[in-house]
């Protein structure tokens, strides 16, 4: 027995609205790994002045009182503000970040998504590493856009590249 179109045409609806904000939101996540990378230069972080925007357009990425948690190496940050002024002192020397495997989850106007990371970077030191984590994210749709409305980083591995990786390093 076939249902009336009108009930296919709402379940269609959901479906699509539901796989928009999926796809919406892996750009937001392609973004900001973008952003945060962008702070680096071929020879470490760039200069403030080049920073100050990209700081600032990653705060936007979040709503006004997200959370970022960068966990006990990075630290925590409670709204935008708090967010911008974290970005605007880069920690190491070179990043760059590669989400993978996002699991997505969409209930009308929030979300949740697990992202695995990999980052190959260069400590402050110079030392290259490797860092590989599990992002958990929040997301709310603020005004029609997704944001982050939290942000926590739980790292597997922190290693140098000549010693391999470990989950114990």
């Amino acid at each position: 027995m076939s249902r009336p179109l009108e009930e296919t045409v709402r379940a269609l609806e959901a479906r699509l609205s539901r796989l928009e904000a999926e796809e919406e939101i892996r750009r937001l996540k392609a973004r900001y790994g973008a952003l945060v990378d962008a702070r680096y230069g071929r020879d470490g972080p760039r200069p403030r002045a080049e920073i100050e925007p990209i700081a600032s357009e990653i705060a936007g990425l979040f709503t006004e009182d997200a959370v970022w948690d960068g966990g006990p190496g990075l630290g925590l940050c409670r709204g935008r503000e708090a967010i911008r002024e974290r970005f605007l002192e880069p920690t190491l020397r070179f990043s760059w970040h590669y989400f993978v495997k996002p699991s997505i989850e969409v209930h009308g106007e929030r979300a949740r998504g697990t992202w695995d990371l990999l980052a190959p970077c260069t400590t402050r030191e110079g030392v290259a590493s490797w860092m590989a984590g599990v992002e958990d994210d929040e997301y709310a749709r603020v005004e029609g856009r997704w944001l982050h409305a939290s942000m926590r980083l739980r790292v597997v591995f922190f290693a140098p590249r000549e010693r391999g990786f470990s989950p114990r390093s």
